[in-house]
């Protein structure tokens, strides 16, 4: 069986034409606008010279070309790479050169950040003229669902980025995902406000376009726009991180807005409180869903149900869950040295079996291999144990990996950078609370000697290097770093210090 991800949007082009399908700002583009769009922006692509396999970049905020494009790789066999317009000029040089796409779309204000390494079209009034000026007739590319649709880069322990490929069969799960999980049909109104280059962006923003629904999407998840947009179009779903609910919550009047239309909010990315959980909960009075999920996995592979959400009750412990899986993917979880899988209530790693796993790593053959464990299980690297129920509660990370506002920051990366400055001897990267991030970075650093290097010294020389949103947001000196028998840094003592009690340090 043929599956393509444009199929989507050609059945509800020709079901519900002139349905509201996406709305941005003050337009709202019919199921039918969007096909025509996407159907002229791939001729327009292939026009250029791009041919089947091609990657195309986008570098911009949250717009309605995040839909036409996708739609537009998928009818001409092209595959879209949605990157963080976040990064540094340095970050994004790397992953240009690792993935050379054959054309960059990029918004005017971020053009000055891309090197010159592939060819760039403006997002600007130019590129309508040019994408109206080709033909709407669907290319329809043949296509295999083993085919890659989507790249999107994810940074890595060795501190690289790594491109990870999503094919059209990995993205078909997305309908049913839509339907038989978070309840979507033909008349959802659906919020999305997270940045499109995450998979929880651009894969959660397909959900209603896959039962004929409507999307309304924001440029940024700001509290204003957001609870505007959730009255005014009658929301329905949302995904939102933490650190949005929280500020959707402590919004100034947000308790006597009318949220009546909303069915379901899932959350995810980073860990809630139950405070805030509670708190939002009794805000926006509608059902409440964790979701549990990697860029690897294509998305949402455990979930929590708004029925296990139930304060004071019997399972009331279940507010802690991050759910059971989702009835498509096998979760397991194993011993991380000897493979063998653990028994209920003990603790091991979160591995995944499922049609919705990555085709693998763009250009690393090495370190896809190195993904999987025998059987074809996906290494998360998380650290969880498992109920008698089959609820899934995480314990820790086995990798050193920090969320902080829904963001991943891999140490690695940041100390790579820290070991440029002449005045760090040695340095590790560590997460501590934040009341409003859930976790932010600091730098732990043994200076050299001799050097009186500072805080706003290292912080200002590593926001010259990485996007602000990785940066430490405070240094630490020590005089001697702890370490192990073999001269291995201890980050686990170092956590333990007192600095790890510094709320919102």
């Amino acid at each position: 069986m043929n599956v393509n991800l444009a199929d989507l949007l050609r059945v509800y082009a020709q079901q519900r034409p002139h349905s509201p399908c996406l709305s941005f700002a003050d337009e709202t583009l019919s199921y039918e606008e969007l096909h025509q769009r996407s159907s002229q922006l791939a001729n327009a692509m292939l026009q250029r010279g791009l041919s089947v396999g091609d990657r195309v970049a986008i570098i911009a905020r949250n717009a309605p070309v995040f839909y036409e494009l996708v739609f537009a790789c998928a009818k001409a066999g092209l595959v879209m790479l949605p990157i963080n317009w976040r990064l540094s000029k340095r970050e994004l040089e790397d992953i240009l050169a690792d993935s050379m796409p054959a054309l960059v779309l990029v918004d005017p204000e971020f053009v000055g950040n891309v090197p010159a390494l592939a060819p760039v079209r403006m997002l600007d009034a130019d590129f309508a003229a040019w994408r109206s000026g080709a033909s709407g007739v669907d290319p329809c590319a043949p296509t295999g669902p083993e085919d890659l649709v989507l790249m999107l880069y994810t940074s890595g322990t060795t501190g690289r980025a790594k491109g990870v490929m999503i094919s059209h069969r990995n993205m078909s799960f997305t309908s049913r995902m839509a339907q038989e999980v978070w309840g979507f049909g033909a008349g959802s109104v659906n919020l999305v406000a997270g940045p499109l280059f995450h998979i929880g962006g651009i894969g959660y923003g397909m959900m209603a376009l896959t039962q004929g629904g409507h999307t309304v999407l924001l440029q940024q998840p700001a509290p204003g726009p957001s609870l505007v947009a959730m009255v005014q179009y009658r929301v329905t779903h949302a995904f939102l991180v933490p650190a949005v609910i929280q500020s959707l919550v402590e919004a100034e009047g947000v308790d006597h807005m009318d949220f009546s239309s909303l069915e379901l909010i899932a959350y995810g990315a980073s860990p809630i409180s139950e405070t805030l959980l509670l708190r939002a909960m009794k805000v926006f009075g509608c059902g409440f869903s964790h979701a549990y999920g990697l860029t690897e996995t294509s998305g949402t592979v455990i979930t929590l149900p708004p029925e296990a959400h139930d304060p004071g009750g019997e399972h009331a412990e279940r507010l802690r869950s991050c759910g059971r899986p989702v009835s498509w993917a096998e979760i397991g979880l194993f011993d991380p040295q000897t493979d063998l899988a653990v028994g209920v209530g003990e603790v091991g790693e979160i591995r995944v079996r499922s049609g919705m796993t990555m085709v693998g790593y763009w250009n690393k053959p090495e370190e896809t291999r190195a993904a999987f464990a025998p059987g074809g299980w996906l290494r998360t690297g998380d650290a969880a144990w498992r109920d008698a129920d089959g609820y899934y509660y995480i314990h820790d990370r086995f990798k050193d990996m920090i969320v902080s506002g829904g963001e991943n920051i891999y140490p690695t990366e940041i100390e790579n950078v820290l070991y440029e400055h002449p005045g760090v001897a040695a340095t590790a990267v560590i997460g501590v609370p934040h009341e409003r991030w859930g976790e932010t970075p600091k730098a732990v650093v043994e200076r050299r000697p001799g050097s009186a290097v500072g805080e706003e010294e290292l912080i200002e020389f590593l926001r010259q290097r990485l996007a602000r949103y990785k940066c430490p947001t405070s240094v630490e000196f020590v005089q001697d770093m702890p370490r192990s028998a073999s001269g291995k840094i201890l980050k686990r003592e170092l956590r333990l210090m007192p600095w790890q009690e510094k709320r919102g340090a």
